[in-house]
């Protein structure tokens, strides 16, 4: 089933390219900047960078500035770091830099509230309304799906959406230093930014996070899976902390929830299409966090709910949202139940990342090589990568067993070096894993 889900999303990513642009998915076209920043970010970079690259670009206004929705198309910046260490294509860096910098300085200029220090709009990717509580929802307007209709939604703050742009600017910092740029004020925003986050959002009591803060100044105590799980990513919290947090975090049988609880508006019989449903690139996102912090248990849940989801309960589907029963399922909003959508890039690329990056632990470097830290599978058994080209490398990954300790061989040659470096032609990297 795993491997099946691999071979499944590598086609969907494959499927979904029109005119050498990776779209969203079914039923969707290309057109949302965190679709092709999330779905470069994940694997699209390293398995089809070409693409990767003409995506990120058809999202800009003349590669000048991001387009599209404001609140979270900074989310770009991050992914355009990410593609310059795949690629170390120093005439993209350049460009995306320029892109962002003054991208990151529009949005400084409109959106950002200086009595929180935080940045305002809508939480990251949740565009409809059943994504928020009263009275961001106004209920006059029940019938309106778009968010920026309901009155007042401009200036919340969200949590995700806050993390977004402290990782930006840090990536900001990190592309500044490789064009000989001064890189200390992202870094300072970065710092200062991520105060405001542990100020604002986090319980220190509860060892949580509040999801937003309306325009009255009110905390809305909800769980926002993808705001959790960028906390993990970024480490917000020590790994001490954060192992504690995910300990008493409402998950579902089928993965973390996007928003929950459930909104009193809505009911298990008719959920919110943002709220108490699986959407299962959230799912990716979290299992990445929690690889992060050591939590292996969650991790591998997580791998293996979304191989169900797609391989099972979608039978051979990455649909993009489910019930927290594991259905393909639209969600309600404005009254009706909304159409479930197929073939979801974000999910796939998503599912792919956590064996990139985990299983099999490819980890890029702004040098152009990729450090090996691989987890494996948790019972040990073996897994194969193959026909990964990178940067005139044709790279095959072996692993077998789990444990700290790693032994590596390079064309059944044994070394201690754990990188993976450009320009080696056909190469194999066999790597054992063990507990001593």
């Amino acid at each position: 089933m795993l491997d099946s889900a691999f071979t499944l999303g590598v086609w969907t990513i494959d499927n979904n390219t029109h005119n050498g642009i990776l779209e969203a998915g079914a039923g969707y076209g290309g057109e949302w900047t965190r679709d092709a920043s999330i779905n470069a970010w994940n694997v699209a970079s390293l398995f089809r960078p070409e693409v990767a690259e003409k995506s990120l670009w058809s999202v800009t206004e003349d590669s000048i500035r991001i387009g599209h929705q404001y609140w979270d198309k900074i989310i770009w910046t991050i992914a355009a770091w990410n593609h310059y260490k795949v690629t170390s294509n120093l005439f993209f860096l350049e460009k995306a830099y320029s892109c962002a910098e003054l991208s990151m300085s529009e949005l400084e200029q409109q959106y950002f509230d200086k009595e929180y220090n935080l940045f305002m709009g809508p939480a990251v990717f949740q565009d409809g309304i059943e994504a928020y509580p009263e009275p961001v929802y106004d209920k006059k307007k029940w019938d309106d799906s778009f968010v920026l209709h309901h009155p007042h939604s401009d200036s919340i703050r969200c949590l995700s959406t806050n993390i977004v742009y402290y990782q930006a600017y840090l990536s900001l910092a990190q592309m500044a230093n490789i064009l000989g740029n001064e890189d200390q004020e992202y870094l300072n925003k970065a710092s200062s930014l991520k105060e405001s986050i542990l100020k604002n959002f986090y319980d220190k009591k509860h060892n949580s996070f509040y999801y937003l803060i309306d325009h009255k100044g009110f905390r809305h105590k909800y769980q926002e899976g993808l705001g959790i799980s960028l906390v993990l990513l970024n480490h917000i919290l020590d790994t001490k902390q954060a192992k504690m947090m995910v300990k008493h975090l409402s998950l579902t049988p089928y993965g973390i929830p996007s928003i929950s609880p459930s909104f009193p508006r809505n009911s298990k019989e008719k959920p919110g299409r943002h709220n108490m449903m699986i959407w299962s690139h959230i799912n990716a996102f979290y299992a990445n966090g929690c690889a992060e912090n050591g939590i292996e248990d969650e991790f591998y849940r997580e791998l293996n709910n979304m191989a169900t989801l797609a391989m099972r309960n979608g039978q051979g589907n990455f649909y993009e949202i489910y019930t927290i029963d594991g259905e393909p399922s639209g969600g309600w909003q404005c009254g009706s139940l909304w159409d479930k959508k197929e073939h979801q890039t974000w999910c796939a690329t998503g599912y792919l990342s956590l064996w990139v990056r985990q299983v099999f632990g490819l980890n890029c470097d702004e040098n152009g090589f990729i450090s090996l830290s691989p987890k494996g599978m948790q019972d040990g058994s073996e897994c194969i990568l193959s026909d990964i080209h990178y940067q005139g490398s044709d790279i095959t990954i072996s692993v077998i067993g789990h444990g700290p300790k790693m032994s590596v061989t390079v064309n059944g040659h044994p070394t201690s070096d754990t990188h993976i470096y450009p320009n080696l032609g056909k190469v194999h990297y066999h790597i054992t894993l063990s507990e001593k």
